[in-house]
């Protein structure tokens, strides 16, 4: 029992390393985040960001690489 939660435990942290490196990359993908359909109000002590067109990007790159991995594992 607590040998499967350890594995379980360190396979959440090497999920949990894996994604801040995504996220540390992605902001360096230039135009990412400023795309068309992103959302942006600067008002004088105010800044909304929805960035829409980056979500929908970002989704449909994941769900292609997500089935492409679940086919190669099948």
């Amino acid at each position: 029992m607590l040998n499967e939660m350890g594995r379980w435990l360190i396979f959440m942290g090497g999920l949990l390393i894996l994604l801040g490196a995504v996220f540390l990359l992605i902001g360096r993908v230039p135009g990412l985040g400023r795309l068309p359909g992103d959302i942006l109000i600067q008002r004088k002590h105010f800044t909304f960001y929805a960035p829409l067109g980056t979500m929908l990007v970002l989704s449909i790159v994941l769900t292609v690489l997500l089935n492409i991995l679940t086919r190669l594992i099948r």
